[in-house]
């Protein structure tokens, strides 16, 4: 880490601590040539997921966005809140674990009907019909006989 002052490559570690948020490290430093102290924060860099939308534009994943969908789809339903929060971690963290910084919001959207359907088929159903775009009860009818055969 490069000295401030008087630009020395070279210091050592004084105190290290969390910060409030628990975002990053806070560091201070001395340096070994001209003695001065200075603080540093270190944080984990996160390079942002992207998400392909059927129309071909980009757009920031946004956890907030994919659990408002999974709320609407369960609501009235007797799932909990922290089912629902944990279908959005596993989805969030399972698209961030890819190797691609993108990911096509048609891959998001079946990761959360097969969640759902193990959660409530009625949400399941919810969720698909607005997923899927049902354009009459046929489809409708289908779906319903794919999870039935299950």
């Amino acid at each position: 880490m490069k000295c401030p002052y008087c630009e020395y490559e070279e210091s050592k570690v004084i105190d290290s601590r969390p910060t409030d948020e628990n975002e990053a490290i806070r560091r201070r430093r001395e340096c070994l040539s001209c003695a001065k102290r200075f603080t540093t924060y270190e944080k984990v860099e996160s390079i942002p997921l992207m998400v392909i939308k059927k129309d071909g534009s980009r757009q920031m994943f946004d956890r907030e966005k994919l659990l408002n969908g999974i709320m609407r789809a369960c609501e009235k339903r007797p799932v909990a809140t922290m089912d629902m929060e944990h279908i959005t971690n596993e989805i969030e963290n399972a698209a961030q674990n890819l190797l691609e910084r993108e990911i096509k919001s048609e891959q998001i959207g079946e990761m959360v009907m097969e969640r759902l359907k193990d959660v409530d088929e009625v949400a399941y159903v919810r969720f698909a019909s607005v997923y899927r775009q049902f354009k009459d009860i046929n489809t409708f009818i289908d779906e319903v006989n794919k999870l039935l055969k299950r």
